[in-house]
């Protein structure tokens, strides 16, 4: 039985939430290419039911942490689109003060415990979270996403040996977009069903459809409990698809057009806003009014961002160590 069972609050709540990712990372597609936000920018497009699901399945006090395609986590997460796009811009109203950028969002109060650039770092230190929530005894579990590329890392293997032996209240969830970069999972494995690692440690494994929320959603509460419940570990393999590159210098010539359109006649948003009016939980009126409000806090984070200060030099010394442990000072 789910300990949080989907209702008609469920479904409109994932597809406001999804329809805030899509808009803003469209934008940032967009601010991208006027050369407003730089560096390295990677989006999340068409993976937005991974994280809705998630959300819907755990509490505000669960830490998430992810790679370097973060800006979907932070947004579902809590963290105002208008501190995300400060960060894409480097200001210092960004959530992450303007130093960390697209790859680096953060945010204490919110439990996003940062996006990561390493591939395959956030793996042990999602781990080590969970530790810590353990220690602590709180009932808090960490989900710790990782991409399809990432579970190739030496470190992957050395957490989940800990987190099984532990039992540690982590959720592993690989987002199996189809591609490392550009490298196809079927070029870099014999074994396709990337789920099967966990079951070398006994852990708890499952493939799930990424691109249906009450799948995420049900797979996630189920792990979540057992977490809770001080049993440890899930793997989740959730598979998805990106409908742009890695990055947005990836022109992402290595996957045919009619894959990419197969993908989008699954579209996350549409099955859901079908859901919606095939179960009169809502009508056209109430999509027209959530994309209107959608809209306007995606323009006014533009707006926050253009006017919002960068930094001050000083900045440059600040949150590199713990300031009461290890004082800085600059004469």
């Amino acid at each position: 039985m789910s300990s949080t069972p989907i209702t008609k609050e469920t479904y409109l709540e994932w597809y406001k939430s999804m329809l805030l990712m899509r808009k803003f990372e469209e934008k940032a597609g967009q601010l991208y290419g006027q050369q407003k936000i730089r560096g390295f920018c990677h989006l999340y497009i068409g993976q937005e039911a991974v994280v809705a699901g998630t959300v819907s399945a755990t509490r505000p006090a669960d830490t998430f942490i992810t790679s370097y395609r973060d800006h979907a986590q932070a947004l579902a997460k809590g963290v105002s689109a208008d501190a995300c796009m400060a960060e894409l811009y480097g200001k210092a109203t960004g959530c992450s003060k303007g130093k960390g950028g697209s790859m680096h969002f953060f945010s204490k109060e919110h439990g996003m415990m940062g996006g990561h650039g390493i591939v395959g770092g956030q793996i042990p230190l999602g781990a080590g979270i969970a530790f810590a929530e353990k220690y602590l005894g709180t009932d808090n579990v960490n989900v710790c996403f990782m991409g399809d590329g990432a579970v190739r890392q030496g470190a992957l293997n050395e957490t989940f040996n800990m987190a099984m032996l532990w039992k540690l209240p982590v959720i592993f969830v690989c987002e199996n977009n189809g591609y490392a970069m550009g490298t196809s999972v079927k070029r870099t494995t014999n074994m396709q069903d990337i789920y099967k690692i966990g079951l070398g440690f006994d852990m708890p494994s499952m493939p799930v459809d990424g691109m249906d929320p009450a799948a995420v959603h049900n797979a996630m509460d189920e792990a979540v409990q057992r977490a809770r419940a001080g049993e440890g570990p899930t793997f989740l393999e959730i598979r998805t698809y990106r409908y742009k590159g890695h990055s947005m210098s990836d022109p992402a010539k290595y996957r045919t057009k009619e894959e990419l359109e197969e993908y989008k006649g699954r579209d996350p948003l549409l099955s859901t806003k079908h859901a919606i009016l095939e179960n009169n939980y809502a009508d056209d009126a109430w999509f027209a009014a959530v994309e209107a409000d959608v809209k306007q806090v995606v323009e006014a984070s533009v707006k926050f961002a253009e006017e919002s200060p960068y930094p001050t030099i000083d900045e440059l010394y600040k949150d590199i160590y713990a300031e009461e442990n290890y004082p800085f000072v600059m004469d």
